[in-house]
């Protein structure tokens, strides 16, 4: 196989897709949603990609990849004409996680429609045989994660013998999470003359045997070095004493705009989620004890503003593309650095400002300062108590704070023991969800809302689909996430 060729990107000259190659059918659709402007990353692969070359892109999170690949995608299968079959996708985009893989068929699918292609999505968590009644119906982009793409392979209900464009997202996050030897296998089967575009946040040493393997003289474009930081990205470290960790938390998600709150694990996750909205903050959570429902239900809520926090593990630092985070708070300090730039990475997206907070005790002081150096970036180090005028300062604005339904539900949302569908629903006005019942709001903490008691200072501390997402959490949305 050929070596690869380095590939120096320079300010590209182009201003908008069609520019680049991307027929009128999708550009007159990425108008409509106020997308005109490629990202530096889209502007420097689309023409290598449209070309038919395969490509090596590398750009930290929320830099634009999806598109990248996806407008390649759409344009080549469009014009190539081949047949759908049953079965038999011609196109295979492969994610990491059930989110993501859905964020992109959210992002993909309005730009199929305007070309007549047929779209699927595949991930585990749900029932099979809704997924193999699509494959038998033929499809021409199959958006999968491996493990269930796998049982499908193997049962004979998908076969990938006729994928014309292969697709990697998030290829690193596939090397941490042990989905190589898997990846592998999928890619094995498809046909080596096909075009394959790998996009990933870094270019590790497993990364990096993927595309030896299975990339052709690939083009590399870098768009920012391994570990660059958001220039709009400010990065404050507060050094706290263990008891106030949630009082300082409150004080900072119960500020105006949507925060991530980040924790180490699931169990941690559901019990700060439980504190904040017993505390007035509604909150969701997400990790990988929630079943499929229950984790797109509170996605959903996060991204329509009827929660305003998303307590969440490291599931969510890939591939969650929600608008307007103005917040990310690491309440557990993350293992490692490149852990700490994906979880920040939910936050500054797409150009747009963003802060992050990294709450740090005594016995953590050493791990913190050698992941801060690891990741590359210069924070603020401040020791405080609860009710310093610092955090206002981080977190500007009025502090407000719903009370809780009395009648809020202690709902798990686990797989076998969340709320059915149908019971979930009935009471919609309180949007009951995994987490326990997240009080009516507006998708702004600023504005008036009824039930809402506003405060200078934090209340005390207390105890399916791509439809599901809106516009605002597609991964080609205009304002970040592309």
């Amino acid at each position: 196989m050929a070596a690869r060729r380095p590939h120096t990107t320079s300010s590209p000259s182009f201003t908008t897709f069609a520019d680049l190659g991307v027929p009128s059918a999708i550009t007159e659709v990425l108008a409509a949603d106020g997308i005109t402007t490629p990202f530096p990353i889209q502007a420097a692969t689309l023409p290598d990609a449209l070309a038919g070359r395969d490509v090596l892109g590398r750009g930290r999170t929320g830099s634009g990849k999806t598109y990248a690949f996806a407008l390649p995608v759409l344009t080549r299968l469009a014009a190539s004409g081949s047949p759908r079959r049953p079965g038999r996708p011609r196109a295979l985009i492969l994610a990491p996680t059930r989110e993501l893989a859905t964020q992109i068929q959210a992002s993909i699918a309005p730009l199929a429609e305007a070309l007549s292609l047929r779209t699927l999505t595949i991930f585990g968590g749900v029932g099979p045989n809704p997924q193999i009644a699509g494959l038998r119906a033929g499809v021409d982009i199959l958006v999968a994660c491996p493990g269930r793409l796998a049982d499908h392979v193997k049962s004979g209900h998908a076969r990938l013998d006729a994928v014309e464009i292969t697709v990697l997202d998030e290829a690193d996050h596939m090397a941490d999470l042990g989905f190589l030897p898997g990846v592998r296998r999928l890619l094995d089967q498809t046909p080596k003359s096909g075009q394959r575009l790998l996009f990933s946040a870094t270019l590790d040493a497993g990364v990096d045997v993927l595309v030896r393997r299975f990339l052709t003289n690939p083009v590399t474009h870098n768009v920012d070095s391994a570990q660059s930081p958001v220039a709009a990205m400010s990065h404050h470290v507060l050094h706290v004493h263990d008891d106030d960790r949630f009082e300082i938390l409150l004080d900072l998600a119960a500020a105006p705009g949507r925060t991530v709150v980040f924790t180490r694990t699931k169990h941690r996750a559901k019990t700060l989620t439980r504190r904040l909205v017993a505390a007035g903050v509604p909150a969701v959570e997400l990790h990988g004890n929630l079943a499929q429902n229950a984790r797109s239900r509170n996605l959903l809520a996060f991204s329509d503003g009827t929660a305003t926090t998303l307590v969440a593990t490291d599931i969510a630092a890939r591939g969650i593309h929600v608008d307007d985070v103005s917040l990310v708070i690491h309440a557990d300090p993350p293992v490692e650095h490149k852990a700490y730039l994906h979880r920040s990475g939910r936050t500054a997206r797409a150009g747009a400002e963003g802060t992050v907070v990294t709450l740090m005790t005594d016995d953590q002081v050493p791990e913190v300062r050698d992941l801060i150096r690891k990741a590359g970036i210069t924070a603020t180090t401040t020791r405080l108590r609860p009710g310093d005028p610092l955090l206002t300062e981080i977190a500007p604005g009025e502090r407000s704070f719903v009370k809780p339904p009395a009648d809020a539900p202690v709902a798990t949302g686990t797989a076998g023991r969340g709320r059915s569908g149908r019971h979930a629903g009935r009471r919609r006005a309180s949007t009951h969800t995994a987490s326990g019942s997240v009080p009516p709001t507006s998708s702004s903490r600023s504005g008036s809302r009824r039930g809402v008691v506003t405060a200078a200072a934090p209340a005390p501390a207390g105890p399916g689909g791509a439809a599901a997402f809106s516009a605002r959490t597609r991964a080609g949305s205009s304002r970040g996430g592309r």
